[in-house]
Parts: C-alpha cells; structure tokens; sequence
C-alpha cells in the first residue's frame, strides 16, 4: 500500500494539462533572458546606422542652440525634441525585445492562454511566510547560482577585453574611421562571447527547471489508478475516446476499399465494398461501408485503385443495412451478389 501512494510515476498528459490551465509550465527566466538578449544585440547591430543617424541629428541640434535665450519656450522644445528622439531610437529596440520574449516563451512550453494566474491569492499576502522565504535555502541557492553567473560572464568579458586593450598602441595610429570599426567590432565579440556564456547557464537551469518542474508533478500508482477512474466517468472523455475509435476504425476501412472486388453504390447516398476470397470464406465479404460523404469516399478510392464501381440501390441499401463489416453476406443476397461478381470477373478475364 505504501508503494501506491509514494509519487514515483511520471504524470499523465491531463496532469500536466491541468498544471498549464493553472499557469504552471516549466520556464527558464534565463533561457527567455538570453533569446531577449540575444535579439537585442541582432536588433542593435541592425539599427546601428539609424541610431548613429539620430543621434548625430540631435546633436545637431543641441549646438545650434548655442547663444539662444533660454526661456520657458525653448526648454519644452528642447526636452519634447529629447523626449521623441530618444522614443525614436528606443521603440524598435523595445518592440524585439518584446517580441523576443513572447518567442522564448512559446519555445519553452508552446502557447498558453489563461487567466488563472492574474486571480488575487491572498494567502501570499502571508507577511511571517514572506519574511520567512527571504532567508530560505531557495533563496540562498538562487542568489549564489546569480552571483556564479555574475562573476563567470564578467571574468570572461574582461579577459577578452585585457587581451584588446593590448592592441591599443597599434590601433592608435588608425585613422579615426578604422578607430571606430575596430571599437565596433571588439565591442560585437566581448558581447557574443558574453552572450554564449549566458547561453551555457540558461541551457543548464533549463534542464534543471524542467526536471524539478516534472518531478513536482510526479504522481502516485493509486493517483493514476483515481485519475483513470474519473476519466472513465466523464462523457467528454467517453466521447472523445469514441470518437477516437471511430476514426481509427473508419481509416482501417478505407484502407481495405483498395483490395474490393467491386464497391456497389446506390449511387449517391450508399456505398459497400465487397470481396471473395473462396480460400477464406464460403461467402464474399463487406470489408468497408458507408453513406453520404464516407460513400463519396470509398468510391473515389476505389476510383484512384481501379476497382469496379457497380450501381444497384436495393442491394447497396441491403448490404448497409444488414450486413457488418468483415462479416459475409446472407444467403437471401447469394445470387445478386455472385450476378455482379460475375460480371466483374468476366470484363477483368478472370
């Protein structure tokens, strides 16, 4: 008994779905960090020259202002000019970044909309069990694994940023315009190799988000035994498995409509296919039925296949309607039935 209750299963696929209805999916802040930082960068290198351009405009601008008055006039001017070249330069970098995030979400746990978490729980408003989560070894791990990423990155950066500034007293004899290629560039590696060390944290706390996130959701031998129990009962599980089912039956069906010997229509509402094998049955065989739009079916496999599409409305509507699939047909139909066999053997010589 004790074994059924420890929580050594891997949960179900409606344990994990309820988990997201809550909200509860595993995320990696580090790992949506890095794809925002990531795309911030692309988005930095790609605006470079539409940055620059602003901001050369505005300081333009500033310099003509010299040895004009100031008055309350001018400073609105002067800050609003500030306030919407700086919106300028800054919206497109916020919009990836946005954008950046949503994406880092979606390659994390796919889409998720729901309204569970915006729901006010004020047990959280718990000041004793807030002051206590301060001190705890949760936060005590998560400040040393910030401080270690922290430290790490920024070793690395100064490293490869030392072994530039080595290369000062040669790049000083640049010109100005190499000068600044040579910054740009130095400036793009420090970031990327930075950027790739973040990129090493984030997959590591990924995996280890999504191992905790899993192990939390583990459940017991008689959860799952409870869990089964309950969908048995539910009609929406019940029809969802039907439909299941029927759909898996009416594909094993249509796969058989290539090996008929003829497919009799009615023409238009039914469709029933029908084989002999003497090695098998004393009879022939319905191996696939149908009405309305899985008859159009049928016959237009048996069309695609070339088996032979015969019209005779009693005997179609007979076969539907008496006769099951993988059954034989009764004796009353024999003679009709052997009539089109009949004719179809003999257009096909055999």
């Amino acid at each position: 008994m004790a074994d059924d209750l420890e929580k050594t299963e891997d949960p179900t696929p409606k344990k994990i779905e309820d988990s997201r209805k809550e909200g509860n999916v595993p995320k990696s802040q580090d790992a949506s960090g890095v794809i925002s930082l990531f795309f911030a960068i692309l988005a930095i290198l790609m605006l470079f020259g539409f940055m620059g351009d602003r901001l050369f405009g505005l300081s333009r601008y500033l310099f003509s202002l010299q040895g004009m008055p100031i008055t309350q006039s001018s400073l609105v001017d002067l800050a609003f000019t500030m306030m919407m070249e700086f919106l300028i330069i800054a919206i497109p970098l916020a919009l990836v970044v946005a954008i950046s995030g949503v994406i880092g979400g979606l390659a994390q746990f796919g889409f998720l909309f729901t309204t569970k978490p915006l729901i006010p729980d004020f047990k959280k408003l718990d000041p004793i069990k807030g002051f206590g989560n301060l001190f705890s070894l949760k936060k005590l791990i998560e400040g040393a694994k910030i401080t270690l990423k922290a430290m790490t990155t920024m070793g690395v950066g100064f490293t490869f940023f030392f072994f530039f500034i080595q290369e000062l007293p040669t790049v000083a004899l640049f010109p100005l315009t190499d000068q600044l290629d040579w910054v740009k560039d130095k400036i793009i590696i420090i970031a990327l190799v930075m950027l790739l060390v973040l990129a090493v944290f984030a997959l590591i706390d990924l995996v280890i988000v999504r191992k905790q996130y899993f192990d939390k959701l583990k459940m017991s031998k008689q959860e799952i035994k409870d869990e089964m129990k309950n969908m048995e009962g539910d009609p929406h599980i019940k029809g969802k498995i039907r439909q299941i089912q029927m759909e898996t039956a009416r594909k094993r069906m249509m796969a058989e409509v290539p090996h008929a010997d003829v497919v009799i229509t009615n023409p238009t509402h039914y469709a029933v296919a029908v084989k002999y094998d003497g090695s098998k049955h004393r009879a022939p065989v319905v191996i696939a039925k149908g009405m309305n739009t899985i008859a159009v079916n049928i016959k237009k496999v048996a069309r695609e296949h070339r088996v032979h599409i015969v019209q005779n409305p009693p005997l179609a509507r007979a076969l539907y309607n008496e006769v099951n699939i993988d059954q034989p047909i009764p004796e009353a139909l024999f003679v009709t039935v052997a009539e089109i066999l009949a004719y179809v053997y003999k257009i096909d010589n055999r």
